[in-house]
């Protein structure tokens, strides 16, 4: 009895899988010579007419089936063919057959029949070894968010929407598995998704029938389109998908253009073929390398490619894969194969995707070439030379680029050369020049980095610069040499230490192309599921995006624009301890050997350095007020502003050789560096004379003010030193001598005089926190430029201490 229900089943199944319909011609109101667009129309306009979520009427459901069985027999090429010729509509597996009824609640009546024996009924796909191959490829939306869309930035994917009440599903299970075998070995990720149960993600993707077929490139799904599947049409569209030029066909013609294009920082990869097309593994190796390499493509039975073959001595019997760095002349790597395997393609570029001087363009540059590594003894070093999007500025690295072609087999694991651009990665470089034994200009100079964490860097800056002149090279390059040495094979500290925010993106795409590339998506979107009644409100869509794109484009432009200018009006200023503060913006140079010559010896007649002593304790107090005072003068292109860290013995050794040159005669000083925390120093180079200020030595106090050209005026000037140096504005720590300069030098009268203005500096009983130190720089810069403050000459200028 059983046996005869399940042949009874069977016997309905096939008389339902072979029932004729009546002729789609009519059922669609077309004539018999509509073409594929003309049918779309009128199917879309039946089906939301007849639907049975629309339409309350009892017959909607059989019209419903009956539509759609007409657009799937006219939309397959053959089955139409057949029609046309035969009249013969029986049904036949198609690609675009089956929908999903029963989210219509549509009545099945195999469900109860089957039910009745015992089992499931379900078609069972079936892959090489037995098990299914759409369950044992089938993936999750999670999966698909967390995974897939990633792997996608590098691998392309193909992905195939399935369901197990699908006939068309289990017929093209040959061509899926073929597909499998092709298209794997090559770097095609390839996955199913059970469309009834994966309902968000069908959502998501757009799917509305299945089988559906997607190809998933950088995370955006390409639809498969065509009404039937085959390896010929799916294999089109899977070549249509990717970039034009992502495998690009090189000849005589453009071959030095395509070489020498790598000051994009790619390499360059030609590779050699026979076939009049571009193999899908070669564009799946583009896919992959694209952002650290431009492949070019090579046909060699084209008579306009035989000097290429000839030039690097290729065979026109294999085929031929080349890497070249920056000399477009000898290639780096080579390899040469009947049919090139990806894996081997893969693993040539991938050892060597970096110029000989790669520039840092991107974080994910920085983090392959210069690598984390938190232990000191093994730590990994990136030597860095600063430079600009200049040609003037390509002699260094060309320079750097020879040395490291010499170097390469030295330390090549653990030491990189590359170089960036100022202007380009500001932050990266603010960061950098923070500290005050940065040099002043870091144009040509060598920074050599140990990344010990993502964002902490240590970093020490090559002495002397990189030089390029021929009596010059030798010793940048054996210093550089040395430093590199040193650092590798000893645990010795670098002196310098900073956090780093992400690199810019160089390569990044730009806020109008990102647009234009949106737009595109969705024109291709529209075009394949928009009908010409669904138009208006799509183009209504279409405006509000556009507008709402372009309103959000206008503002952040001009947020940048208020950024830009709160940036030129401040700049962030960070102390040794860490903390930042907000600073106007003025550089504010660092007093030192370096520095030296060109801060005082070298100024221009006119010129002027105001330099202001502190200590690494005081200066994060002190240089906000002398920021503020200074800022004034900020335009003013006669001025240089410094500070003098007095905790350097060098700069306090310095400052007492110029006080004791500025007294009328010699003597011994104690100095007390304390004493000195505050003091503003006004430097002439080219005339030999310094002005001085300090909190309690207010030059305005003595009442001191001739007229400028007066006798009176020398006179002042000549007693006024005198009286000043004795003070102990100048860092003398003792009272005593304060004493004997007084009675020594300035005479009963004027100690009178000066005493009669002591009782200014009584207020405060001698005692002045660090917050007023500053408190009368703006006026005293007033009397500076009015040319009445007090001058003390000096007949030169002393040598830097330890130079």
């Amino acid at each position: 009895m059983q046996g005869g229900g399940v042949c009874f089943v069977l016997l309905i199944l096939c008389v339902c899988i072979s029932a004729r319909i009546r002729d789609p011609y009519s059922i669609l109101g077309i004539h018999r010579k509509a073409d594929t667009q003309e049918i779309k129309k009128s199917y879309k306009k039946l089906a939301k007419e007849w639907h049975p979520d629309k339409n309350p009427s009892p017959d909607a459901s059989s019209k419903f089936i009956e539509i759609n069985q007409a657009y799937e027999l006219l939309m397959d090429p053959e089955r139409r063919r057949i029609f046309d010729t035969t009249g013969q509509t029986d049904d036949q597996p198609n690609f675009r057959k089956t929908y999903d009824y029963s989210s219509y609640g549509r009545f099945d009546p195999f469900d109860n029949i089957f039910s009745n024996f015992g089992g499931n009924f379900h078609f069972n796909f079936k892959h090489g070894d037995g098990t299914n191959i759409y369950m044992k490829q089938s993936i999750t939306f999670k999966s698909y968010q967390n995974s897939i869309v990633h792997l996608s930035k590098k691998q392309p994917y193909l992905i195939l929407f399935y369901a197990v009440w699908c006939v068309a599903c289990a017929h093209i299970e040959p061509i899926w598995k073929r597909l499998n075998e092709e298209l794997e070995p090559i770097n095609f990720g390839m996955a199913t998704v059970h469309a009834e149960r994966e309902v968000e993600l069908a959502k998501k993707i757009g799917v509305k029938t299945v089988p559906y077929l997607v190809m998933l490139l950088d995370g955006h799904p390409y639809h498969y389109t065509e009404p039937s599947v085959s390896m010929v049409s799916s294999v089109d569209f899977i070549r249509s998908k990717f970039p034009n030029r992502l495998v690009q066909r090189v000849t005589e013609g453009n071959l030095e253009s395509f070489l020498g294009g790598w000051l994009d920082n790619k390499v360059r990869v030609l590779i050699f073929g026979r076939l009049d097309i571009i193999r899908l593994r070669y564009l799946t190796v583009g896919w992959e390398f694209r952002e650290r390499a431009v492949i070019g493509y090579v046909q060699m039975d084209r008579a306009d490619t035989d000097t290429i073959r000839a030039r690097y001595s290729v065979s026109n019997k294999v085929d031929t894969l080349l890497v070249f760095h920056e000399d477009m002349h000898t290639p780096v790597a080579s390899v040469a194969m009947t049919d090139l395997p990806y894996p081997t393609m893969r693993d040539i570029i991938e050892g060597n995707k970096f110029l000989v001087l790669p520039r840092l363009s991107s974080q994910s540059v920085f983090d392959a070439l210069c690598p984390v590594e938190s232990v000191r003894s093994r730590r990994r070093l990136c030597v860095v030379l600063v430079t600009q999007d200049d040609p003037s500025h390509d002699p260094s690295r060309a320079a750097l680029r020879e040395y490291a072609i010499s170097d390469q087999a030295r330390e090549r694991d653990r030491v990189r050369y590359t170089y960036l651009f100022r202007e380009k990665q500001v932050e990266f470089m603010n960061a950098l020049t923070a500290a005050s034994g940065s040099p002043l200009e870091t144009n040509h100079h060598i920074v050599i980095l140990w990344r010990k964490d993502q964002n902490h860097l240590k970093y020490e800056w090559l002495e002397g610069g990189w030089e390029v002149e021929p009596d010059k090279q030798n010793a940048s390059q054996e210093s550089l040499r040395a430093a590199v040495q040193r650092l590798l094979h000893s645990n010795e500290p670098m002196p310098y230490e900073t956090v780093v925010q992400e690199l810019f993106d160089e390569h990044a795409q730009g806020i109008v192309w990102r647009i234009i590339n949106k737009l595109v998506s969705v024109q291709d979107y529209l075009r394949d599921n928009v009908t010409e009644d669904d138009l208006l409100p799509a183009v209504s869509i279409l405006v509000t995006v556009l507008f709402i794109v372009a309103g959000g484009y206008i503002m952040s432009y001009l947020v940048r624009l208020e950024e830009e200018r709160v940036a030129k009006s401040n700049f962030t200023y960070v102390d040794q301890t860490g903390k930042m503060t907000l600073q106007p913006q003025l550089r504010v140079h660092e007093l030192r050997g370096e520095t030296y010559n060109g801060l005082v010896r070298m100024l221009k007649p006119g010129c002027r350095t105001l330099v202001m002593l502190c200590d690494s304790e005081s200066k994060s107090k002190l240089m906000p007020k002398f920021h503020t005072a200074c800022w004034p003068y900020r335009k003013n292109k006669t001025l240089m502003f410094a500070f003098l860290n007095i905790e350097r013995a060098s700069a306090m050794e310095w400052y007492k050789r110029i006080l004791v040159l500025g007294l009328p005669e010699p003597r011994d000083l104690n100095i007390n560096p304390k004493n000195t925390i505050g003091t503003v120093i006004s430097l002439n180079g080219h005339r030999k004379y310094y002005c001085l200020f300090h909190a309690k030595h207010p030059e305005g106090a003595y009442g001191l003010h001739p007229v400028p050209g007066t006798a009176e005026k020398e006179g002042l000037r000549r007693r006024h030193p005198r009286s000043g140096i004795s003070g102990d504005f100048m860092g003398f720590s003792d009272n005593e001598s304060e004493s004997e300069a007084s009675d020594a030098e300035v005479g009963d009268k004027k100690k009178d005089s000066i005493s009669s203005n002591r009782p200014l500096l009584n207020y405060y009983s001698n005692i002045l926190f660090e917050e007023q130190l500053l408190e009368g720089l703006s006026n005293w810069m007033d009397r500076l430029f009015e040319g009445s403050t007090v001058r003390y000459h000096i007949n030169y200028w002393p040598d830097w201490p330890g130079k």
